[in-house]
């Protein structure tokens, strides 16, 4: 598995404050107020802060807002504080009408952050790119979103495709641990039939065929589903070994309630970000869900050589809102938003042919930031040094006043590890 690997810093030039440079969170090095008299910096944070993926929307807000408290803290960018400015898109509509006002209304930002998911993405960055507005992906992964040709939209978050070769990786490791070949595995991909979905099905199929294992199927099941009990009768019948799933989140529950019901088990379920990093996941789903793993954001509980700030990420989070983080969706935010304003700090203004020639300039060696990453953006403006990594959910040590319960924890590639990989899903 290719990705956090390298320890450096490639060109990246940081001037003055925190910005990249600090794999903790404390107080800034240098920190200095913004310039005297200096107008505040807007920018959009566009995410579903209401609606069925809200946790996820405010997980993904929160890194953000942590990103930018600690960046003014350091004295903003280009001696300008950064206000952050809400947006609530729930669904596509709500998108397209939130990018519209944060591009043209009264509050008109200088950059707008977002989204969580595909089917937001891609409506919100079609208005800004019209308006001539830089956008930034901080979490949707579907191809779509930087298959347009648009000059204006960046994204900072792995792809489609590099989720599903995580999520191979995980079936490699498998393999290994019982002692048998990949091709050797019956596998099944599930997938929700929708855009970010398909993308990673469709990588996965392509890659599987290409390596010449075996995939049964790939079965696909309408959106927005009350119950999977007919996909797990199909994967049953298909007698698939391991799952490869990715759907909307709550999807996960509802598979693993309906294998339940059916009194089945594959060897693994190898999940694609969504709900498998969710804690409250875990906790729904309870002892069944030991062992699934997924193809993720970062968690916390991630090896620190290669992910320096992780856990100062996490005691921040902490102290900021008197939790642990619910998933790696805020710490991607967290590192991506970091990206983008060291960026804009570079760009010197909020012009925008200047911030897209600092983000292309932008060279971040992987194993560099605190979920990994690095940052190198191609001519379409995708990141191709964003990789997530191999998670499992193991159990957890008891904590006082708490029963046993499952951490998400990164288990590939080795020197991101922080455990061994268990060969078996279920208690």
């Amino acid at each position: 598995m290719q990705g956090f690997g390298r320890r450096r810093f490639g060109g990246l030039a940081i001037s003055g404050g925190s910005g990249l440079g600090l794999s903790a969170l404390g107080a800034p090095a240098r920190a200095q107020a913004p310039t005297p008299g200096a107008a505040e910096l807007r920018l959009g944070a566009l995410f579903p802060l209401s609606g069925p993926a809200a946790l996820f929307g405010d997980e993904s807000f929160r890194g953000v807002e942590l990103a930018v408290e600690d960046r003014n803290a350091a004295g903003g960018v280009f001696g300008r504080a950064i206000r952050l400015v809400r947006a609530d898109a729930p669904d596509e509509a709500a998108a397209t009408n939130e990018a519209r006002r944060l591009a043209q209304g009264p509050d008109r930002v200088a950059a707008i952050l977002g989204s969580f998911s595909t089917a937001i993405a891609l409506p919100a960055s079609q208005v800004a790119e019209l308006a001539g507005l830089p956008y930034f992906e901080l979490g949707a992964t579907g191809d779509a979103v930087m298959e347009r040709g648009f000059r204006w939209v960046f994204r900072v978050a792995p792809r489609a495709a590099d989720f599903a070769a995580t999520a191979l990786d995980g079936v490699a490791l498998l393999a290994t641990a019982l002692a048998r070949s990949p091709a050797s595995l019956r596998l099944a991909i599930a997938q929700e039939d929708v855009l970010g979905a398909q993308s990673v099905a469709a990588a996965q199929e392509a890659s599987i065929g290409e390596r010449g294992w075996t995939l049964a199927q790939r079965a696909a099941y309408a959106p927005r589903p009350t119950d999977l009990a007919a996909l797990v009768q199909r994967l049953r019948g298909l007698d698939a070994e391991v799952v490869l799933h990715s759907g909307a989140p709550g999807d996960e529950v509802l598979l693993f309630r309906a294998m339940r019901d059916a009194n089945w088990r594959p060897r693994m379920v190898i999940g694609t970000a969504g709900g498998y990093g969710l804690a409250e996941t875990a906790r729904s789903i309870g002892a069944d869900f030991t062992g699934t793993m997924s193809a993720d954001f970062t968690p916390s509980a991630v090896n620190e050589r290669v992910a320096p700030g992780a856990r100062a990420y996490a005691e921040a989070y902490l102290r900021r809102y008197g939790a642990e983080p619910r998933s790696g969706h805020g710490l991607a935010c967290f590192t991506g938003a970091r990206v983008v304003l060291d960026a804009l700090h570079r760009a010197g203004s909020p012009d925008r042919d200047r911030i897209r020639a600092a983000v292309l300039a932008t060279d971040i060696a992987e194993g560099s930031t605190a979920c990994g990453w690095g940052a190198r953006f191609d001519e379409r403006g995708q990141n191709l040094r964003a990789r997530p990594p191999l998670c499992q959910w193991q159990p957890a040590p008891a904590t006082p006043g708490s029963p046993p319960g499952l951490r998400q924890v990164v288990i590939a590639p080795a020197e991101a590890a922080i455990a061994e990989a268990l060969s078996r899903l279920g208690p």
